[in-house]
């Protein structure tokens, strides 16, 4: 049988060959229309027709994207580990892109994405610019480790942050503790999961402690100090925790939007004489591997963090080996594991609470970012 040329894609697909070109190497696809994709994509599959840029050995391309945010907290470190674990086991290879909560950076990647060496792209976290990942989606097989209450079309394995927020309170109030503060880094819309983990402590509250408050305190961190400081989420911590401590005595908690930003306000806490559950209980966000060191042990939110970066491969090869439906099927998957509470060492039985100063510090939550429950 004859080999099948371009030519006989652009005929099949009614286009021209030069069409068929840019198309299958993925260069200047915004100029067609998702129809005239669809037909070239779906006329290569049938005459099994791989272009010469995605040769290599006889097999298609194999580099996946990863775009993350931070290399330096054990979260992230922890969730591309188990990316590339999945991809290793599959063929695959990786190119990580970190944009430091930089939104000109991921613009970048995404620009990156569309080169033909790239075969698809996993979000390590939720887009800061959906519009713009959504778009590409079409083009290009693409996941995100995301948040189960923020509508986005593209596939993602999710937790519900939201729910994991509820949690820690539910503990807390198990407790006895009535009065306590949320710290988080950048508390924006942009950044879902603090927003979703903040407001599922403050619903909880609102239902099961009316006459319990719940203190929110952050602070601003630029891309650059993210680039620049490494330890820049324990500076956080430890500045926010001395603040809580002199601008809000009747705190008897404090929850950390994550376990780094909980390291600093531990830290901060030892530091000013506090003893940890006894004056102040401590809980974080994730059950990165060092909250379970000796002396540490935090009250925290197991998130399957590796698994989750396994499954996020493992949803990315199945578009990957069928890519004409990628093309074609309007579906989402969404993937969802549910989170879990560790009791450590650091939450204990509430102390007395001090009196509420007419000053106590109450910071607005951003609005809740699309389709947050």
């Amino acid at each position: 049988m004859k080999k099948p040329t371009i030519k006989d894609i652009a005929a099949r697909a009614g286009v021209s060959t030069a069409c068929v070109s840019m198309i299958l190497n993925r260069k200047n696809l915004s100029r067609f229309s998702e129809e005239t994709i669809a037909n070239v994509y779906r006329a290569s599959q049938e005459y099994g027709y791989t272009p010469r840029s995605q040769q290599f050995h006889k097999n298609p391309k194999k580099l996946i994207l990863i775009i993350c945010p931070s290399v330096m907290n054990p979260y992230y470190a922890t969730l591309v580990q188990g990316m590339e674990q999945e991809a290793w086991l599959r063929g695959y290879m990786t190119l990580i892109f970190t944009t430091y909560w930089d939104t000109k950076a991921e613009s970048e990647a995404l620009k990156l994405a569309e080169e033909p060496f790239i075969a698809g792209v996993i979000f390590a976290m939720f887009p800061q610019q959906p519009p713009q990942a959504e778009e590409i989606a079409h083009r290009i097989p693409m996941v995100t480790v995301g948040d189960r209450n923020i509508s986005i079309q593209i596939d993602t394995v999710d937790i519900n942050n939201f729910e994991a927020g509820r949690m820690i309170a539910m503990h807390l109030i198990s407790l006895g503790h009535k009065h306590i503060a949320y710290i988080s880094t950048t508390l924006t819309a942009d950044h879902s999961s603090r927003v979703n983990r903040c407001r599922g402590l403050q619903d909880e509250y609102q239902n099961s402690c009316p006459s319990g408050s719940v203190t929110i305190l952050s602070e601003d961190v630029s891309s650059d100090k993210e680039r620049n400081v490494v330890d820049v989420e324990q500076k956080v911590g430890y500045s926010l925790a001395l603040r809580c401590l002199e601008e809000a005595p009747q705190v008897t908690a404090i929850v950390a939007i994550n376990d780094m930003v909980a390291y600093g306000v531990r830290q901060a806490l030892i530091d000013a004489g506090k003893k940890i559950p006894d004056d102040i209980s401590l809980c974080g966000f994730d059950n990165i591997y060092p909250s379970r060191f000796h002396g540490i042990e935090l009250t925290t939110i197991e998130h399957s963090i590796v698994e989750r970066g396994r499954n996020s491969v493992r949803l990315l090869a199945e578009k990957l080996n069928g890519l004409s439906d990628a093309w074609t099927s309007q579906a989402i998957t969404r993937v969802e594991y549910q989170s879990r509470l560790i009791v450590g060492n650091t939450t204990g039985i509430a102390r007395e609470s001090a009196p509420i100063p007419p000053d106590s510090p109450k910071q607005p939550v951003p609005p809740a970012p699309d389709g947050n429950d």
